[in-house]
């Protein structure tokens, strides 16, 4: 008696096992597609890489959806330093504190401790105007990684209105931003204050 597991399979048997191999399966098509949007998009490096790491881990959890938050931010904000202090200017530290204080602090402590670097490039303007000029820079930065974070979040289904996600990086975008207006009021008091000391 022949073992079932030990014939060899009749040519109709193997084509169609050979069918359903080559035939790519739904979630195959549509890592190809993003592979190929990923490839052609400009953003699209950036995008492949947080797809890839929401592989990796659970975006469910609100940490890790800050971390999203952070990464993004950073990204966009190193983008618009590299003309000036060349590429990754800011060095992002995801295994951090994710708490939307802790991300918005890292943020601002980042990326506004590049200013008297960004003032002494600009020895010729007006010191009001390079510090509303440098914090209109890092706050687009911001803007632009935080619409980017939260489009992906969005799109994974996780960023529902009211829901612990949507109000933690809600009140990030709200801290980030009063702490960006809290750096330029300091700035120009400053300014005021040096210039009533002149006169």
């Amino acid at each position: 008696m022949i073992s079932p597991l030990s014939r060899t399979p009749q040519p109709e048997t193997a084509n169609a096992a050979a069918k359903v191999t080559a035939q790519p399966t739904a979630q195959d098509s549509a890592l190809n597609e993003s592979q190929k949007t990923a490839a052609t998009s400009p953003q699209g490096q950036l995008n492949e890489q947080i797809l890839k790491a929401s592989l990796d881990v659970s975006i469910s959890s609100g940490n890790n959806s800050m971390a999203l938050l952070y990464r993004t931010a950073i990204d966009n904000i190193n983008e618009q330093l590299a003309p000036e202090f060349g590429p990754n200017a800011l060095q992002a530290a995801m295994q951090q504190d994710n708490s939307p204080e802790a991300t918005a602090e890292r943020i601002l402590s980042l990326s506004t401790a590049f200013f008297d670097s960004y003032a002494s490039q600009h020895p010729n303007k007006d010191p009001e105007d390079v510090a509303r000029h440098f914090v209109d820079i890092m706050r687009g930065g911001f803007e632009k990684g935080y619409n980017e974070a939260a489009s992906i979040l969005k799109g994974l289904g996780v960023l529902e209105e009211g829901g612990l996600v949507a109000t933690e990086i809600s009140k990030t975008f709200e801290l980030v931003q009063k702490g960006y207006d809290n750096f330029l009021q300091t700035k120009l008091d400053a300014l005021q204050d040096n210039l009533s000391t002149d006169q």
